[in-house]
């Protein structure tokens, strides 16, 4: 199958706009939307933003008899408290909501997961720790910041990402799933961040900010692909968008040009022809 995946739109409407032409144009089995996708809620009515620049142009794609598969999750940066436009555009028929699910995509299977190991933002909705309770210096941890849902704060304070691939390497055969993750695996060419001679109490910052859970899962299970966001800059830091361990294929579509969206074209038969354009 032919797809397309991007990541961190960040309600970037040129983005947006660009992403459904090329839909329309290439005609893909399928569209990954690996999470980051509003804009700052602060400046923009999210609920009309969403109906506007994806369900619209999500319909008109649909009248225009194109049979598209558009699987997508949330980021650390969309709040959850919007989490329902997401879910009711399912029920509707539209997208796949995949966060923490299995849909079934022709012969493979798609998980989705946004939640990202603890940063230095404020918003917490999709941040967990990673595999102990440790917090990078410079990080807070998901028990504090803010959140816009509600949470059991001592259940939080347990869960891992570790534990939540646990349970969702059970929901499928990792062999035949596509995983569409938020955050990229640690140390990695998909999550080195601009942190260079960056330090917080005379201690250096890690330059590496992915996760170490994706990183073990991915070599212990050997899923067919993983997708990936999150870290902006990475690819121009490292020089590369992709990374293989074993026979696993990693993308990331993140980019830290503006207003330049990275699409990453992938055929499920042919992964190791993989590649990259610029729009």
């Amino acid at each position: 199958m032919k797809c397309l995946f991007v990541s961190d739109i960040h309600g970037n409407k040129n983005k947006i706009n660009n992403l459904f032409t090329i839909i329309e144009k290439e005609k893909p089995d399928g569209v990954f939307i690996g999470g980051d996708i509003f804009p700052n809620y602060f400046s923009e009515d999210i609920e009309r933003f969403f109906k506007q620049y994806y369900i619209k142009k999500i319909k008109y794609i649909i009248d225009k008899g194109l049979k598209s598969k558009i699987f997508m999750i949330l980021g650390n940066d969309d709040p959850k408290i919007y989490e329902y436009l997401l879910i009711r555009a399912e029920k509707d028929s539209l997208l796949n909501y995949v966060n923490s699910k299995v849909v079934s995509f022709f012969n493979l299977h798609v998980v989705g997961y946004s939640y990202v190991p603890p940063t230095p933002f404020i918003l917490k909705d999709w941040e967990r720790y990673d595999v102990s309770r440790y917090v990078d210096p410079g990080s807070l941890s998901p028990e504090d910041g803010k959140r816009t849902v509600e949470e059991n704060l001592k259940e939080e304070r347990y869960k891992t990402i570790s534990e939540d691939l646990k349970k969702l390497s059970k929901k499928s055969d990792p062999k035949k799933t596509i995983y569409l993750f938020h955050s990229p695996p640690y140390k990695s060419n998909l999550d080195r961040a601009d942190l260079d001679n960056k330090k917080v109490d005379h201690v250096q910052l890690d330059v590496n900010i992915g996760s170490i859970a994706i990183k073990r899962f991915i070599k212990k299970m050997n899923p067919f692909l993983t997708l990936h966001g999150h870290v902006h800059e990475s690819s121009r830091l490292t020089g590369s968008w992709k990374e293989k361990y074993g026979d696993a294929f990693s993308f990331s579509a993140a980019h830290d040009e503006a207003d330049k969206l990275a699409i990453i074209y992938f055929d499920t038969e042919n992964l190791d022809k993989a590649y990259r354009k610029i729009i």
